[in-house]
């Protein structure tokens, strides 16, 4: 429905809800004291002027009115912050203040956020998923005893580009990283693969996962006025109970397999993998953790997982094929490592090949995986550089902006992995100039097998390969546009043939 037929809509039916919520305001002495921001429309607010990439559109306000902006959109303030600095005052000092979700409705729509690591409120709940992720699936012992099956999935993925390389056949690289990352993931997960090359039942996961991301991410009106979600104007709330059920099923069918086994063999000897570990938990009489925990919990990991990995991977290999130069610069470095040796590019060379991490550092930087972070919500008043943020105001962290400060960046639409090699610089929430997988209590807890991931398989496919694209176009020619959604994707998928070297 196009936006300003909504507007007249809204603007003849709910004028009254305009004045009302003014009067509330002016009397509680909060809107002047709100950051600044584009003066809202009558209803509706600053919602025209987010756009179709509101990353953009909210980076460019923020040069007129500062790295800390307020937003009106229907009934919802959103506070925009676009700098590190003010990231810091957030995420840091008042971290606590902070730290509960603002939950849209294209989630609630199937009842996640009450049971989901990623929409639960900090508490006891949220602290057990958290402790479990922590110190079963990423933590260092873990991540230590599954390194066999990483080298075993990339070694899978590295026979499936030789076959295509015989056969001059493209490969579709954001799909082919999801893949790989997919069945790493279900086989901590199900030990079992996921996922298989080339099969369109893989492409519909892929989709299906991408659909709930970009949904998750949408502007929605009935976010924004609360009387408009049974008419779900935009469609949202059917396609995310729909997408949500189908992903739901999934995991569903293996968790009911894996109890049937474990209920009717009395020889049945545990995986020891997630599953079983989560079946063991919650069989605890002490434990709190519900079969609808654990599916949720699989659910959460599976789209975190595979969707980050793969939009960061095919960004680092558009970046690499479209800047020639830099691919030959870290192949150069990955082969000094390796030497004459024919073995293939393994965890252990990861902390010997500074400039391949400084690609995926620069990919990150100029490509977050998630847009805004997950939104935040503030659980009180708090004041913030002289401002007042309200309670209940939507906290946006636009990443993609703080990425482009040239405050902060030289040159920041370049893509230059060496401006971090000088720079003791990480991604882990200590340095808030780059927290693309977040900081403070909500920080992404798979970060850990993410980071190994991308530097394992992009080590791999530049190592052993050359890369040119499908139909001969010129590196220069490159679409290197964005598609918004509640992750970052290349706005064409990169489809590239691999070259023997």
């Amino acid at each position: 429905m196009d936006y300003i037929i909504i507007f007249f809509l809204l603007l003849s039916v709910f004028t009254w809800l305009y004045f009302f919520t003014k009067s509330g305001r002016q009397k509680s002495g909060v809107a002047t004291r709100l950051p600044p921001g584009p003066y809202p429309l009558p209803i509706i607010g600053n919602i025209l002027e987010l756009g179709d990439k509101p990353h953009h559109s909210l980076a460019a306000l923020a040069k007129t009115y500062g790295p800390l902006m307020s937003l009106k959109l229907g009934s919802i303030t959103m506070i925009v912050v676009s700098s590190c600095e003010i990231a810091q005052e957030f995420f840091s000092k008042h971290d606590i203040s902070f730290s509960s979700r603002s939950v849209p409705c294209a989630v609630r729509v199937t009842d996640s956020h009450n049971t989901s690591m990623v929409w639960l409120p900090v508490g006891d709940q949220w602290r057990q998923l958290r402790r479990i992720c922590k110190e079963h699936l990423f933590s260092v012992r873990q991540l230590d005893a599954s390194r066999f099956l990483r080298k075993q999935k990339v070694q899978e993925l590295l026979d499936f580009v030789h076959g295509c390389r015989m056969s001059g056949k493209p490969i579709n690289i954001g799909e082919t990283a999801a893949i790989t990352a997919l069945n790493v993931l279900s086989n901590y997960i199900f030990s079992t693969d996921l996922a298989q090359y080339d099969s369109p039942s893989s492409q519909e996961f892929k989709n299906m996962v991408w659909a709930v991301m970009e949904i998750s991410g949408a502007p929605n009106l009935a976010d924004y006025f609360p009387v408009l979600r049974p008419l779900d104007p935009h469609g949202l709330l059917r396609r995310s109970k729909f997408y949500n059920k189908k992903l739901l099923a999934i995991f569903e069918q293996h968790i009911s397999e894996r109890l049937h086994v474990r209920s009717t063999s009395s020889s049945y000897a545990s995986s020891e993998d997630l599953t079983d570990l989560l079946l063991n938990i919650s069989k605890d009489q002490n434990s709190s953790i519900s079969l609808n925990d654990i599916r949720q919990l699989l659910f959460d990991l599976f789209l975190a997982g595979t969707d980050t990995t793969s939009n960061t991977l095919e960004w680092a290999m558009a970046e690499l094929i479209h800047n020639p130069e830099k691919m030959l610069k870290a192949r150069a470095e990955i082969k000094k490592v390796i030497g004459n040796d024919e073995r293939t590019f393994e965890e252990s060379d990861i902390s010997r090949v500074p400039y391949l991490r400084a690609i995926i550092k620069e990919t990150l930087r100029l490509h977050p995986p998630v847009t805004f972070l997950v939104p935040h919500k503030a659980i009180t008043d708090v004041e913030i550089k002289g401002y007042m943020v309200p309670k209940d105001a939507q906290i946006m962290c636009n990443m993609w902006a703080m990425g482009q400060d040239p405050n902060v960046w030289s040159d920041p639409q370049r893509f230059e992995p060496e401006r971090f090699l000088d720079v003791e610089i990480d991604f882990k929430g200590r340095d808030f100039e780059f927290i693309p997988f977040g900081a403070g209590r909500r920080m992404c807890p798979g970060l850990p097998l993410a980071d190994i991931m991308l530097h394992l398989m992009l080590g791999t496919l530049i190592h052993k390969f050359d890369w040119k694209i499908e139909g001969g176009m010129r590196t220069q020619d490159m679409d290197m546009t964005d598609k918004f959604g509640f992750t970052l994707k290349k706005n064409l998928p990169l489809m590239a043939i691999p070259v023997k070297l």
